[in-house]
């Protein structure tokens, strides 16, 4: 590291101090925090009894509650069209406020503070609620995969596994803060991430990208730190069903949970120290050359050709892969079509499944401390998924060539083989079912997201990437509601009448044994199968893509950005 000898006052604390709050690597920090904030949809399942006891209502309407929260968690094409026009922290504060109305007109009902809501809308603010995470998506993450593009893979591994350890995270902040206090916990997941948001929103911004050379260990080192938050959590998880903490020890658990997640921080000014430093030790030598290069001037009747297409005229003419494609290319492209149609199966099946492991559990005779486990490791378990898909990925592209779209196909196949264990379950294959799912389900999330940015280039990817994560809803509902539901209602049936009794004499169906969830989830299997075979489509048109040089244009961009920042500075200090 270089050391600057009689250092001018200019470059002293404050100088310092300015370059962390306007560096990227404390961007970075801020952006984690974000994310790790992001996660309120995961904890529906924590808070939702409150709603149904306090509020009356049948599991039917509880269900379709549930459902428009998931329509608002995974529809944020609204926050992709507004980032493309706005800056991001406006992005962020307009997430920050869906959050904390939502969440805070829903505690207001179930506290009683405020006269019953109808039905429409307490779905209308859980909906507004959940789909504030998009924002917090698009205005941190799509910001900082434009200012670390060289290394998307491995940034969006670690932003997206902290979502996924969001909703573990919360859980222990809301046991040290509230107790077991499940209407607590919905004000709690309210107003946290919305100061959040307000605290760093001007921290999160575009800037000019350029080289670091210690950017891979660096990320490395976060990724260890984000592995031991995750094994602790999940320690902990385990342990809390076990064993009754006294509140003392959940403000200590609390304690080195928020420890370990600020723990990036002290990284964060390390690397804008050494960036400080190196930049004020760089010697002065005054330009004496001047180099002015002039573009030709187009030929008469060029200059507005370009700008005379519509945007709806250009859509067959489609640039090179990874350059930037407008929203219409990239949506109306075979790529995206085979994208879609592979996320369908892989993302509908996958969440179809965690949504009902809890069933899955009551069905096979588990105790309901065992049902809570393993559902609470799935989360853990998808967190180990986004970052093993965004550095395995990372390195098989870097050293091998090896495309990021087949590890897609690979990420599609994983999921089948615990819909099998579902199928045909024995002694422990749900745990490990649970895991697959969870696991598969991150590893898909974070390959969908870099493989649009790789293939769509940067410049509208802000909405490009919530168009791409739509069929995941769409999966959802189709499996979730037209076929796994109504199996499983089916059988139930089945054992109501060789019972001797008529649906009308019971409150709900409910099925028992093996045979409830086993041609339902046949038919996952089978889906997730067709799913990796179209994802083969997308790994031979992509192949020889991903053999060549992906990223070189932002090298270079790079090297300009550093030429133009030196000249910048050499002239500043010609004026001092």
């Amino acid at each position: 590291m270089a050391v600057l000898e009689n250092p001018s006052p200019k470059f002293g604390l404050w100088g310092f101090l300015a370059q962390v709050l306007v560096g990227r690597w404390f961007m970075m920090f801020a952006s984690f925090l974000i994310m790790a904030g992001a996660g309120g949809t995961y904890l529906f399942g924590i808070y939702s009894p409150v709603i149904k006891s306090t509020l009356g209502y049948d599991q039917e309407t509880l269900n379709l509650i549930g459902s428009f929260k998931d329509l608002g968690a995974n529809v944020g094409v609204l926050s992709g069209l507004l980032a493309e026009v706005s800056p991001p922290w406006f992005v962020l504060l307009v997430g920050s406020a869906m959050n904390f109305g939502g969440y805070l007109v829903i505690w207001l009902a179930v506290t009683r503070k405020i006269p019953k809501p109808s039905v429409w809308q307490m779905c209308a603010y859980i909906c507004i609620a959940a789909n504030s995470q998009n924002f917090a998506n698009t205005g941190s993450l799509v910001t900082c995969v434009k200012n670390f593009p060289e290394s998307r893979g491995l940034l969006l591994g670690l932003m997206k596994g902290f979502v996924g350890l969001s909703g573990a995270v919360f859980t222990q902040l809301y046991l040290a803060i509230y107790g077991n206090d499940s209407k607590s916990l919905i004000l709690l997941i309210g107003w946290l991430p919305a100061i959040i948001s307000l605290v760093f929103a001007f921290n999160i911004r575009e800037m000019k990208i350029s080289t670091h050379p210690n950017a891979a260990k660096v990320f490395y080192e976060y990724l260890y730190i984000s592995l031991t938050l995750a094994l602790v959590l999940m320690s902990l998880t385990i342990a809390q069903k076990y064993v009754n903490f006294p509140h003392y020890a959940y403000v200590g658990s609390a304690t080195a949970v928020c420890f370990l997640l600020f723990f990036p921080c002290f990284i964060a000014f390390r690397e804008e120290y050494y960036t400080w430093k190196l930049k004020n030790s760089q010697p002065y030598k005054p330009d004496t050359t001047s180099i002015t290069v002039e573009q030709p001037p187009l030929p008469e009747g060029k200059e507005h050709e370009k700008s005379d297409v519509s945007c709806c005229m250009n859509i067959c003419d489609k640039p090179k892969r990874g350059e930037d494609y407008t929203i219409l290319q990239a949506l109306l492209s075979m790529d995206m079509l085979v994208l879609f149609v592979a996320t369908f199966c892989g993302l509908g099946c996958s969440l179809t499944a965690m949504d009902n492991m809890g069933q899955i559990g009551q069905s096979l005779g588990f105790p309901h401390k065992t049902v809570t486990t393993f559902l609470a490791l799935v989360s853990i378990w998808s967190y180990f998924g986004r970052v093993f898909s965004g550095f395995v990925s990372e390195a098989m592209l870097t050293k091998w060539k090896i495309p990021r779209t087949l590890m897609m196909t690979f990420s599609l196949v994983l999921p089948s083989i615990g819909d099998f264990l579902v199928a045909f379950p024995f002694t422990g294959s749900v745990y490990v079912a649970s895991l697959i799912f969870g696991f598969s389900h991150g590893c898909q999330m974070t390959l969908l997201f870099t493989i649009i940015s790789e293939l769509f280039g940067l410049k509208y990817y802000s909405t490009l990437f919530n168009c791409g994560q739509l069929a995941s809803p769409l999966g959802s509902y189709i499996f979730n509601v037209h076929i796994v539901g109504k199996l499983y209602d089916k059988e139930a049936l089945k054992q109501l009448v060789h019972q001797g009794i008529s649906r009308s004499m019971v409150k709900e169906l409910t099925c028992m044994g093996i045979k409830c969830y086993r041609v339902s989830f046949l038919i996952l299997a089978g889906t997730n199968i067709f799913g990796a075979l179209v994802s083969l489509v997308l790994v031979w048109r992509t192949w020889e893509y991903y053999k060549g040089d992906i990223y070189k244009r932002f090298r270079d961009e790079m090297e300009k950005n550093e030429k133009d920042m030196s000249t910048i500075e050499k002239r500043t200090r010609e004026l001092d």
